[in-house]
């Protein structure tokens, strides 16, 4: 059961907290593909962070996501939760995931309860911290160019 606040309300920003704490201790998708079709890397010039981003591709849908990185917990708990999301969509999906993604980073809640974010709500409150802006949205930079190089 989620926290709840006084009034006895589920607490999302606690919640989210812990959603991204999960996926920053325990990454889904971490690692490398033997082939993959396409391997970006980026790095974040203002605090170190690092994603590089390995996908591989069924004609225009992506088969398989990993990563390597390190960084703080926004920028690897980004990546991991953007890896579960993209398996079986196709370009144009991911093209859209990652314009909606970017748009809750810089505008907060105002796209929060778009549902098909899933547990990439829980960076809504990002949007109230600009210089954590680029974390959050390392990964997604990294697989926007690796759909413009598959594309």
């Amino acid at each position: 059961m989620p926290p709840s606040d006084r009034s006895g309300a589920p607490d999302l920003s606690a919640l989210y907290q812990d959603i991204i704490l999960d996926h920053y201790r325990r990454p889904r998708n971490s690692g490398k593909l033997d082939t993959p079709d396409e391997r970006i890397t980026r790095k974040n010039p203002f605090c170190g962070d690092m994603i590089e981003l390995q996908l591989t591709f069924d004609g225009d849908r992506v088969r398989e996501a990993r990563f390597t990185g390190q960084g703080c917990a926004i920028s690897q708990a980004s990546a991991s939760m953007m890896t579960q999301l993209v398996e079986g969509k196709s370009v144009a999906e991911l093209e859209q995931l990652a314009a909606d993604f970017t748009r809750l980073v810089s505008e907060g809640k105002a796209t929060g309860a778009d549902p098909s974010l899933g547990e990439l709500r829980a960076f809504s409150g990002v949007a109230r911290l600009p210089n954590r802006h680029l974390c959050a949205l390392l990964a997604w930079g990294a697989l926007t160019e690796a759909l413009l190089h598959h594309g």
